[in-house]
């Protein structure tokens, strides 16, 4: 990695955090110039981005990248067979990557509605290819109906995305869980062509 290369990625990080904490409005690029170890105020941020904007374009794109994982669900169990096994991992799973990307959902949060434009595609982008794959596994791994397994897996991912912003001071993770297995495997199990 070259320095210019550590720095963009020091700037990136910074700027994710500031954005999730103050918004992109109540950051100041000498703010996130500051948090990159770069001197505030000296333009150091404007040799590796263009705007500030430019720096939230690249660390929603950077960060999104790394929750592509949420779309390959079908990886974390192959042959384990088992509905509730498999619901609890996707649950465990989906909101452990959430938490690891605590900044990226802080920012795709308060900048929802600030920043349509920019945010709400990567939201849709990352909502639409998980709620994809998620319908995709129901019906090709359990016989879900198409039109069941989309609206199954909306409202699951929904509810794992909300736990995460919320949900923590009402259930503790592991009630959520198995509350949230119990739910969607029934909910399965009774809309099933197969026996699940």
């Amino acid at each position: 990695m070259t320095a210019s290369t550590a720095t963009r990625d020091r700037i990136l990080d910074a700027a994710l955090q500031l954005f999730g904490e103050h918004g992109f409005r109540g950051t100041s690029v000498a703010a996130i110039e500051r948090a990159a170890g770069l001197t505030p105020g000296a333009g150091g941020l404007y040799h590796h981005f263009r705007t500030k904007e430019a720096v939230l374009t690249e660390a929603l794109e950077r960060h999104v990248g790394r929750l592509g994982a949420l779309r390959d669900i079908r990886r974390l169990f192959a042959g384990v067979q088992d509905l509730e096994v498999e619901l609890t991992l996707i649950a465990r799973y989906v909101l452990a990557e959430l938490e690891a990307e605590h900044d990226l959902v802080q920012v795709l949060v308060l900048e929802s509605r600030q920043r349509p434009d920019l945010v709400g595609q990567t939201v849709e982008r990352l909502v639409a290819s998980s709620v994809t794959e998620f319908a995709a596994w129901l019906v090709q791994d359990w016989g879900a109906p198409a039109e069941q397994a989309r609206a199954t897996a909306a409202l699951a991912l929904a509810s794992l995305f909300s736990h995460r912003l919320i949900s923590p001071t009402v259930l503790s993770t592991e009630e959520f869980v198995t509350s949230w297995v119990a739910t969607f495997g029934s909910a399965l199990s009774a809309g099933s062509r197969s026996p699940l």
